[in-house]
């Protein structure tokens, strides 16, 4: 009996490891199913951004590119500042520097209508990055989704 209950709790330790692992996995396709136009409705908002200020294009990446260098490419730099969070938006180095929230804001607008609580904002946030590079005729990379965003 003992070792009978040994082999179902390592076989349960195992599925539970094995589960986390494959709910870690980036891919290209993760919002296929449940939000299809996510990726295009965030293009066509950036690019109209960037039509509007070309200069955009650059902020998008920088902010991008913040967001990552603190804990990850997880969104926390357009977490607002609250009496439990100290902000990465007003931080120093951020502070009157890093722009365009609300070109980020505006995408996930509109990818909330179409589906709504589905696309995170980390995704909006790195794919903003890569098409801001394409509007500008920069270059492009494969973007893989499915990253969670921050809450602190």
């Amino acid at each position: 009996m003992n070792r009978f209950v040994k082999l179902i709790v390592v076989t349960f330790m195992l599925l539970l490891v094995n589960n986390m692992v494959c709910e870690a996995q980036l891919s290209a396709t993760f919002y296929a199913r449940t939000c299809p136009k996510a990726v295009s409705i965030i293009r066509n908002s950036i690019s109209r951004a960037i039509s509007r200020e070309r200069r955009m294009a650059a902020s998008l990446i920088r902010l991008h590119f913040h967001d990552c260098f603190v804990q990850g490419c997880d969104a926390s730099i357009l977490l607002d500042e609250t009496p439990t969070i100290q902000s990465e938006k007003t931080a120093i180095p951020n502070l009157n520097s890093a722009r365009g929230y609300e070109v980020i804001e505006a995408a996930k607008h509109e990818v909330e209508r179409a589906c709504p609580g589905v696309v995170s904002c980390a995704d909006i946030l790195t794919l903003a990055a890569r098409d801001a590079s394409l509007a500008v005729s920069g270059p492009s990379w494969n973007v893989r989704l499915g990253r969670r965003d921050s809450i602190t």
